[in-house]
């Protein structure tokens, strides 16, 4: 696996950049381009991460809203999606990732309509005209699970898959997301085994978490630093494992630049003990 994290932005060229990944010793990177960045600047960033060795692992097409039920907002979140779906084409990132969408106010809110039948279909709708407005060759348009939007388990993953029916709709896999009752939690090392045993085939990139459960009356399941949590990372870098070996494993969430170095500190000192390189 291609152990990364997101970096502090002390770089304003891709030397800079490039040098800033070798030192962290990560081989994978989130694209770390504004929106607005000229074709020049992607594509410098892009030829310098192909010279280097290194690969990006996902675009986000984070806060657009291709579910929204206001016309203009569920419109310019499909086209922030194509765009961005479009641009992670352009550099041969492994993926363009965002959610499904909600019919909240909040663009990742959840709302009571959310795993319905119908919303499903419009779910299938929206990523195929992501993709078929794109047609990307070389990358592939991904959903993060959430804990209460679809998909938000292994089998509505499975079962988008079948009914979008495009080659380039793959998986963004985040077990802590779908971790959303008690039961997977304290068993989540058999639950991320079941992930990778349904989902493997199509995972493109992991999102790598952790995350515990507190003791109030009504549910709360907080996400933590990998390593001060209760999901079993030696069983969560075993699983992952049976991926493609440049599957990329990507820390995020975390307030500071200081708690991501703790972050892969644990990570990569869990990986040395099972022999795994990231």
């Amino acid at each position: 696996m291609r152990l990364s994290a997101p970096l502090p932005r002390t770089f304003d060229s891709p030397e800079g950049w490039i040098a800033l990944l070798r030192e962290r010793g990560f081989r994978t990177a989130y694209w770390p381009l504004a929106d607005d960045a000229s074709f020049d600047e992607v594509d410098a960033y892009a030829s310098a991460a192909v010279a280097a060795g290194i690969s990006i692992a996902e675009v986000g097409a984070w806060h657009a809203n291709p579910l929204s039920r206001d016309d203009a907002v569920r419109a310019a979140g499909l086209a922030r999606c194509q765009e961005r779906l479009a641009l992670a084409d352009r550099i041969n990132a492994r993926c363009c990732v965002n959610i499904s969408g909600s019919f909240a106010e909040q663009w990742d809110g959840p709302h009571p309509d959310s795993l319905s039948a119908d919303t499903f279909a419009l779910i299938v709708d929206s990523v195929r005209a992501i993709i078929d407005e794109v047609s990307p060759q070389r990358t592939y348009y991904t959903l993060e699970p959430m804990p209460f939007l679809l998909p938000d388990s292994p089998e509505s993953y499975l079962a988008l898959l079948d009914a979008v029916d495009r080659e380039h709709f793959a998986v963004h896999l985040d077990p802590v997301n779908m971790i959303n009752t008690p039961a997977k939690l304290y068993d989540n090392a058999g639950f991320i085994r079941e992930c990778i045993d349904k989902l493997g085939p199509h995972v493109r990139a992991v999102h790598a978490k952790d995350m515990t459960i507190s003791s109030s009356l009504t549910l709360d399941m907080p996400e933590r630093r990998p390593g001060l949590g209760d999901i079993d990372f030696r069983s969560f870098i075993t699983a992952v494992q049976r991926l493609d070996p440049d599957t990329p494993f990507l820390v995020e969430h975390l307030d500071s630049d200081e708690e991501y170095v703790a972050a892969v500190a644990h990570v990569r000192a869990v990986a040395d003990e099972l022999g795994v390189e990231t």
